[in-house]
């Protein structure tokens, strides 16, 4: 699963990184991102014949946790922060938002525990150089009974690598930068254009090391919850 990650390079980075389209948009690093809170996600554009320096996209700002435009109340959110890939064209929560509501949360490290005895020893995932990359992700729009609209989101997880396997046995749906580019564009709604990017990350292209427990205080969301942890 995915219930905690990071992204904390600038707004430069990021910008220059998913070429985005550089109109301001509220953001700030987070060193601890959690569930039921606001999170950067980029929301892709029309991309067929588009030139390769084209803006993909655009930087908002969705709650991480997905509640349908057809539910009832916004009491799903706590159960649906990320969503089974492998199953994603098949249930009706998710099917149509594949097609149409797709979006990337841009990170550059997620977080995952595992059990040493009776202490659980949070791990933090990146890329071997601790660059940028892409979650894949689905968002929806609810209003609320008083008229207001509710941007939400879920993350998609796949079967962990050979890295994260021995903490968890799920991991995010991370894409490359073509996968990104694939992902955000509007025009392709297909599943077979779309399913084979869900696929689990090379093991061989990221690293991993303790942090401190300090992350898992979901108050808590200070540059040092991403550095090694000292024994």
């Amino acid at each position: 699963m995915c219930g905690r990650y990071t992204i904390t390079v600038s707004w430069d980075e990021l910008m220059l990184h998913f070429m985005l389209d550089r109109r301001m948009a509220k953001y700030a690093p987070r060193y601890n991102a959690a569930p039921g809170q606001w999170i950067p996600a980029i929301i892709g554009s029309d991309l067929d014949g588009a030139a390769p320096e084209q803006a993909l996209g655009r930087l908002g700002e969705l709650r991480w946790g997905l509640v349908p435009s057809w539910a009832k109340d916004d009491k799903s959110a706590a159960r649906m922060i990320n969503a089974r890939s492998e199953t994603a064209a098949e249930k009706p929560s998710f099917r149509t938002l594949l097609k149409s509501k797709r979006c990337i949360i841009p990170a550059d490290g997620f977080y995952e525990w595992a059990r040493i005895g009776e202490v659980k020893q949070p791990y933090r995932m990146t890329l071997k150089d601790g660059g940028l990359f892409g979650m894949a992700g689905l968002y929806d729009t609810w209003m609320t009974p008083d008229g207001e609209k509710l941007h939400t989101c879920t993350i998609l997880t796949t079967a962990a690598n050979e890295l994260v396997s021995g903490i968890h046995e799920r991991m995010p749906v991370i894409l490359d930068r073509e996968g990104v580019r694939t992902w955000l564009n509007r025009r392709i709604r297909e599943e077979r254009e779309l399913m084979p990017l869900l696929a689990p990350y090379p093991a061989s292209e990221m690293r991993m090391y303790e942090v401190s427990p300090k992350v898992g205080r979901v108050q808590y969301d200070e540059p040092d919850c991403v550095e090694p942890a000292v024994r």
